[in-house]
């Protein structure tokens, strides 16, 4: 069981992190790491993590000026958004090229079916959009993006016909377990489908436990997921972190208490 765990580019984080000697490390990237100052800081600490830590992914910043960093932002109507969520996207998948590790962008984020409608008049268009966007972005290193699941119906798992169009797609994915279980609303046998269904394309978990209703990012074990069934399911080629609300940032305390969960379910 591989220890996977996650900071910012804060170097106090990063610090303690490298202590516990993951296997995985996932960098959590803000809009800011995208100024000159910011990428300049991202590249030194990547050289740093990477020296210790063998296996490296960049999640993709989930906002730009504090707007939602939507795969389907329209060009028409938010040009400026638009266009930093692809070049980023493209900087990332680059820099993930550059040290073979993966780099992390959402299909969608939450819910926002007003906001859906803005950009593509429909669920189905702004689905369209989104689809031929992932595979425009992973034509450029197959071997290193991979595509989150949220909980907005743009794109999300669980549904089977939706998780078809997936697999014919030929999507590399990475599987938030929490989402799929919120968009399920709390039912593990559904969930598990899902992680049986999608399996073979699934390249990195974010593990993370929830009450199945809104995004709560609990520890494992303190939600509802049946992490014993879930665990049998797992791609035992991907490789996955823990995503868990910290109390605090500095100290990755509830991650070390999920690995240990999942430790003592193994035995």
């Amino acid at each position: 069981m591989q220890l996977g765990l996650k900071a910012s580019t804060n170097k106090t984080q990063i610090d303690d992190r490298l202590q516990y000697q993951p296997d995985v490390f996932e960098f959590h990237l803000e809009d800011t790491d995208f100024t000159t100052t910011g990428w300049q800081h991202l590249i030194k600490m990547v050289s740093y993590v990477s020296d210790q830590v063998p296996h490296l992914v960049f999640h993709h910043p989930m906002k730009w000026h504090d707007q939602r960093c939507e795969l389907y932002t329209n060009p028409t109507i938010n040009p400026a958004l638009h266009d930093f969520v692809m070049q980023s996207s493209i900087k990332l998948i680059k820099l993930a090229q550059d040290v073979d590790g993966y780099a992390l962008i959402h299909g969608a984020y939450k819910n926002n079916l007003p906001k859906i409608v803005t950009n593509w008049s429909t669920v189905a268009k702004a689905q369209d959009v989104v689809f031929e966007r992932m595979a425009q972005l992973r034509d450029i290193a197959p071997d290193n993006v991979v595509f989150e699941n949220g909980t907005s119906p743009v794109y999300a798992y669980g549904d089977v016909e939706f998780e078809n169009r997936i697999i014919a797609a030929n999507l590399p994915l990475a599987y938030d377990v929490s989402h799929t279980f919120i968009s399920l609303h709390g039912n593990n046998d559904a969930l598990i489908e899902s992680l049986q269904h999608l399996k073979s394309q699934i390249k990195h978990y974010h593990l993370v436990d929830s009450m199945g209703q809104h995004h709560d990012s609990l520890t494992l074990g303190k939600g509802l997921i049946d992490w014993r069934r879930v665990l049998d399911e797992l791609n035992p080629q991907a490789s996955h972190i823990y995503e868990i609300n910290l109390t605090d940032q500095q100290h990755c305390q509830e991650m070390l208490a999920s690995h240990d969960y999942l430790l003592s379910l193994q035995k």
